[in-house]
């Protein structure tokens, strides 16, 4: 079977994510493995440009992996009719103009989240890119982990029953830069550089919730910033301008309640730093970033309440492991060869700039109702 090319600017891959998830482990991944197969058995191999402002790093990776193009000229890039896919994994800042180029270029886009810093900014690159005839796509990683393809596994089956509410737990402590190296950059601690937990997670709790157990109708939230100062790169003290944890409750169609808290300020003590427990009539399940575990109605316990009795039994231990019964890819790449094919041969990409925009919505809903103290229907 034949090979063809497919050339893609990839923009913002000095980046943490730009490079370690969608060059490394998606892009060479995928040309590692001769590109990705399409329906007839022939293959799109990816061809790669590198795009960014720092001329040394892009020299540096392209070097360390063998590539030979990189620019700091994203017009020059994207006037090369030789490369028609586009993908930005820019600051959230800088994203929405490089992506309005990309389209006047005729290029077929694949971005990370947030697409745009606001509704209205998200909805006309929507429009911008239907009006030019372009294929889009906004990056789901979540819904292609492990942990969540069991529980969506779980959900097709029908093993909840009627699912009455979800729980999710994410986060971890990042450091606050002074005795120890934050991991995470200063940039998500400051607003005016477009940082924020919600505006970072609430994109990605709407697709959850929505591909997986309903649309979200309404949200109250409380989003505040725990940690008013901290540490930068360079050593200096900064402001936290932007919110590092928020606690919210959506209200899903179908009367499903999910409850979730996000934070950089909370230590760990669960399997994995995320969880989400789903409970419904017939069962439950908690799912993390790679295991999930279920527990019927047949095998569920009968708990007392008496405090004043130590507790004997382990809770954890009543639990069954989901099997895996099939080989987990990283999620990353899953996506980027789904997007690689609905360029490639039309096949289904749901994940379009709308899906993006319902994302930036709930986001800016959840800041809404913390500065209003109220819920916020999203009707």
């Amino acid at each position: 079977m034949t090979t063809r090319k497919l050339g893609v600017v990839m923009n913002g891959v000095t980046g943490r994510m730009g490079y370690r998830q969608h060059l490394v482990r998606s892009v060479l991944a995928i040309r590692e493995a001769g590109g990705v197969e399409l329906a007839d058995g022939s293959r799109v191999q990816l061809e790669p440009v590198l795009v960014g402002r720092n001329a040394d790093k892009l020299e540096e990776i392209a070097t360390r992996h063998g590539l030979t193009r990189w620019t700091t000229d994203l017009d020059a890039a994207l006037g090369d009719d030789d490369l028609p896919l586009y993908f930005d994994a820019q600051l959230t800042a800088v994203r929405e103009k490089s992506i309005i180029r990309a389209i006047d270029a005729g290029k077929h886009i694949y971005t990370e989240k947030p697409v745009a810093e606001s509704v209205e900014g998200a909805l006309a690159l929507a429009r911008h890119a239907e009006a030019a005839g372009v294929k889009n796509g906004v990056v789901h990683d979540k819904l292609y982990l492990p942990g969540l393809l069991k529980l969506k596994r779980l959900i097709d089956s029908g093993f909840f029953g009627e699912i009455l509410s979800v729980r999710g737990e994410f986060g971890y402590w990042v450091f606050e830069g002074d005795w120890q190296a934050a991991q995470r950059p200063s940039w998500n601690y400051r607003a005016e550089d477009g940082g924020g937990i919600v505006v970072d997670m609430f994109c990605h709790w709407n697709y959850v919730l929505e591909n997986l157990f309903g649309a979200v109708n309404a949200v109250t939230a409380k989003a505040v910033t725990h940690i008013p100062e901290r540490v930068d790169e360079k050593g200096e003290r900064y402001t936290a301008t932007a919110d590092d944890s928020a606690y919210a409750i959506f209200e899903l169609e179908g009367g499903v309640i999910a409850q979730l808290n996000s934070s950089w300020c909370v230590r760990v003590h669960r399997d994995e730093l995320v969880e989400f427990q789903v409970d419904g009539t017939k069962g439950s399940a908690v799912a993390g970033l790679h295991k999930c575990v279920l527990q019927p109605r047949e095998a569920t316990p009968k708990p007392v309440w008496n405090p004043d009795l130590a507790e004997t039994r382990s809770y954890r231990a009543q639990w069954q492991e989901v099997p895996d019964n099939e080989d987990f890819g990283n999620g990353f790449r899953a996506q980027w060869e789904q997007f690689v094919r609905h360029v490639a041969e039309d096949a289904p990409h749901p994940y379009d700039f709308m899906a993006g925009v319902r994302g930036i919505r709930l986001a800016e809903a959840g800041l809404e109702s913390s500065r209003e103290g109220r819920r916020i229907s999203l009707g």
